[in-house]
């Protein structure tokens, strides 16, 4: 192994293991295997030639070279290895994990199960994720966020159940005019949208849209006018009127 460190891999630049195999080949051919052995004082080619009919032959399979430990898969379903974080499925998160690490890749298993492979990265700190390991989690998300806004559904009014069977019945995507029916409390009163939805029921119209038709119309309705005001007898005492001017008549007796 020094000599190979001294020979082969001092001031080798190696961007990955790729390019490493061709590199040793090279070598092995025209340097290592060609030479004059210190202590055999043969090339090691030659050397390889008279031992050849002696060797057995290579395992069927790969001699599995991995690094095997014990991880544990963090809340946010990563396990990590020399400082890098790799994902595996969500439902596995805080879960006890085997990690399995090869020269170029890592792979984790759930007992015997392979749930997650990666290739392996040399870099510091950084983050890998697979796109379908999220998706569990983000439909369990969805399922409670969905469930939530039923309940808020439900909790408008005693028809509310029996519209939304209605609603399964006549529309291809019921939880669309849910949603849409409990976003409408944010813009009108609650009680304005439970009564708009019960008038729907009594005229059998089963949609999100006829709710928001409904609501839309009351509230261009004016206010009633308040009730007059008459003046009050009282007030009438305070009027003032100017004496009358009653010398023209006089006048007109005289003549």
């Amino acid at each position: 192994m020094g000599y190979v460190k001294k020979n082969l891999l001092a001031g080798l630049n190696i961007p990955d293991f790729s390019t490493l195999n061709p590199a040793a080949r090279n070598w092995l051919d025209t340097i290592a295997n060609v030479r004059i052995h210190r202590q055999t004082r043969q090339k090691p080619s030659d050397l390889f030639e008279k031992e050849r009919p002696f060797l057995h032959p290579l395992p069927p399979n790969p001699f599995d070279i991995a690094t095997v430990c014990q991880v544990r898969a963090s809340s946010q379903f990563r396990v990590t290895l020399d400082t890098n974080r790799y994902s595996v499925p969500a439902e596995y998160a805080g879960t006890s994990l085997t990690l399995k690490a090869y020269p170029q890749r890592i792979c984790v298993y759930s007992k015997d199960k392979l749930i997650a492979r990666h290739a392996r990265s040399y870099d510091r700190y950084q983050d890998f994720e697979d796109p379908d390991h999220p998706k569990e989690l983000l439909n369990q998300r969805k399922k409670a966020r969905d469930q939530k806004i039923f309940m808020r559904f439900l909790a408008l009014s005693p028809k509310a159940e029996q519209y939304y069977r209605n609603l399964e019945q006549r529309r291809m995507n019921p939880h669309h005019h849910v949603r849409k029916i409990v976003a409408l409390t944010e813009i009108y009163d609650p009680d304005s949208v439970a009564r708009a939805m019960e008038d729907a029921f009594a005229f059998q119209a089963f949609s999100s849209q006829y709710i928001i038709n409904l609501l839309e119309q009351r509230s261009r309705f004016l206010p009633n006018p308040g009730a007059l005001h008459l003046t009050r007898r009282e007030d009438l005492l305070k009027i003032k009127i100017d004496q009358p001017y009653l010398t023209i008549y006089e006048r007109s007796n005289h003549e």
